[in-house]
This record gives C-alpha cells, sequence and structure tokens, in this order.
C-alpha cells in the first residue's frame, strides 16, 4: 500500500517546473518537432498537375517512392559520398588541431593566454558565408595575394580546380571551427584536479606524458561530444560550397552537397517532397553516425 502511494505521490513544485520548462516544451516543439514532422508527412507524398502543368495541382500518397527515388539519385548518392569522405579527413585533423590548442593553451601557454584563446575562436564569430566569402578571394587566381605568392615561388596551385575544391572547403571549416571545438576540449582540461598533473609531475613524469596518459583519457567524452557536433556539421555542409559555386568554374554543382540538394530541389526544381525525403535520409544518416560515435565513447568508458 505505500509502494502505490509512493508511486502515485505528486511531482514537488508542478506548477514551477512546468513555468521552467513550458517556454523551452513549446519552442522545441514549434521549431524542431512540428517541422520533422512535416518533413515526414511531406516525404511520402507527390503533387503534380494534370495536362501541361496547368492543371490543378494535385497532391497524393506514394508511400516510400521517393525514399527509393533517392537511393537511385547519382546526384545525391554522390553528395552524399563526397561529404562522407569530407569528414573522414576533415574531422579528425580539426579535432586534433583543436586537441592541441587546448593542451597548449592549458599547460604551456601562460604569457598572453586569454588573446590567443580569442584570436582561436574569433573565426566562430565570423558568420559562414562571410567567412567563405573570406576564403575565395583568397582561392581566385588574379585576386589571390596567396595564389600570387606560390606563382612567384615557381608553384602553380589551383585551389578551385576539380580535384582540390573539396579540401579548400574543408580548409574553410577547420578554420571556422577549430576554436569552437578547442574551447570545449579546454573547459574539460581546465576541470582535471590539479593534484592529479601536480602526483604525476612529481613522480618524474614529463609533460607530454602527463598530457597522454592523464589529460587525453579524462577528456575523452568531451572530444567524442566535438566529434558528435562534427559529424552533424558535416552532412550539413552548405555555406561554403554555396559561395564557392560562384567562383568555382562549375567544378561546385548545385547538388555538391546533401543539403544544397535539398535547396536545389524544393527552390529550383520545384519539388518539395522529393527534398523532403532527401532531408530525412540525410537525418537518419546523421543520427546513425552520431550512435556509432556515442557507443564508440561509451564502450571507451567501460574499458
Amino acid at each position: 500500500m505505500d509502494g502505490a502511494a509512493r508511486r502515485r505521490r505528486p511531482v514537488p513544485h508542478l506548477g514551477a517546473v512546468v513555468v521552467l520548462l513550458g517556454p523551452f516544451l513549446v519552442l522545441f516543439t514549434l521549431f524542431l518537432i512540428v517541422p520533422i514532422g512535416y518533413a515526414v508527412v511531406q516525404s511520402v507524398q507527390r503533387t503534380g498537375r494534370s495536362g501541361l502543368g496547368l492543371g490543378e495541382a494535385t497532391t497524393t500518397f506514394v508511400g516510400l517512392a521517393n525514399y527509393a527515388r533517392v537511393l537511385s539519385d547519382d546526384e545525391v548518392r554522390a553528395s552524399i559520398g563526397r561529404v562522407l569522405l569530407f569528414g573522414m579527413v576533415q574531422v579528425p585533423i580539426m579535432l586534433g588541431l583543436a586537441l592541441l590548442m587546448a593542451l597548449i593553451f592549458d599547460t604551456g601557454l601562460q604569457l598572453y593566454k586569454r588573446f590567443f584563446q580569442l584570436t582561436a575562436f574569433l573565426p566562430y564569430a565570423i558568420p559562414g558565408v562571410i567567412g567563405a566569402l573570406i576564403w575565395s578571394y583568397l582561392y581566385v587566381p588574379g585576386l589571390s595575394p596567396v595564389v600570387a605568392g606560390l606563382q612567384q615561388l615557381g608553384l602553380s596551385v589551383d585551389f578551385l580546380g576539380p580535384g582540390t575544391v573539396l579540401w579548400s572547403i574543408a580548409n574553410i571549416s577547420t578554420w571556422s571551427w577549430t576554436g569552437y571545438n578547442m574551447l570545449i576540449i579546454f573547459a574539460a582540461l581546465q576541470a582535471i584536479p590539479v593534484e592529479l598533473t601536480e602526483a604525476a609531475q612529481i613522480d618524474g613524469a614529463s609533460q607530454a606524458r602527463i598530457n597522454w596518459s592523464i589529460k587525453i583519457p579524462l577528456v575523452r567524452n568531451a572530444i567524442f561530444l566535438t566529434a558528435i557536433f562534427s559529424i552533424i556539421g558535416t552532412l550539413q555542409l552548405f555555406a561554403e560550397p554555396a559561395v564557392l559555386r560562384v567562383v568555382a568554374n562549375n567544378n561546385v554543382s548545385s547538388q555538391y552537397t546533401p543539403n544544397m540538394a535539398v535547396y536545389f530541389q524544393a527552390f529550383v526544381n520545384q519539388d518539395p517532397e522529393y527534398a523532403a525525403a532527401i532531408a530525412i535520409v540525410v537525418a537518419l544518416l546523421s543520427f546513425g553516425l552520431s550512435f556509432a560515435v556515442l557507443g564508440l565513447s561509451q564502450r571507451g568508458n567501460r574499458a
């Protein structure tokens, strides 16, 4: 009887809970749950017009036909493969640089530490479109002082060529996001008890040994968190290739990344139902990869 009474016991301070969580839940529902639900509904429909396209628009239920179309679309599959390749190369490099910078700021750099931290974080504060415009100026031959300097050294580099433009985009993303990830890892480093590193120093451990054996294992969760954020951001790549497309001499197509494919299908090709199906596939892929990284993180913690 006592157990049943405890299970039926009202939540203490229910009014305060509702007041504090209510605005968040309303906004979360309106701007995340509802759009996702609408996209799912759209993805199983198709809108067409009778006659020569001048008749009344009719929407019909097509089930998984749009998803089958996504899986058979060479452009979309190429865009997904492109960002996966991008992520396999760019994300480890970016997180490695972020970890290295965080370790330097935590231990080796004492003079003007705050200044260098702000300098590292500053590119993140610049909007992605503005950053891409700045770098496009540095990539375009005839305008770029970097290209001109390389040519003076007898080196000819086409940063916007078909084989290099993806890595030029990767460079912009690394420049923009390394500082953000560095701050997350740096915050985790600051939470490590000083007694651990002091004990290791008394035992004669070098700074490199302390970093490898104490600090990096203790910030593993922060590194995995930044990896999940980076994977999601990679699959949502849009601003950088969209800006470089203007100056890349057709080496960046209108469906170069999945998000660009969604935009093209929705607003240029006027096929929002197919665009919704692409978006849902990308979201599921993002969820699967993030879940895999989270599983690796938990397995590492158990080990």
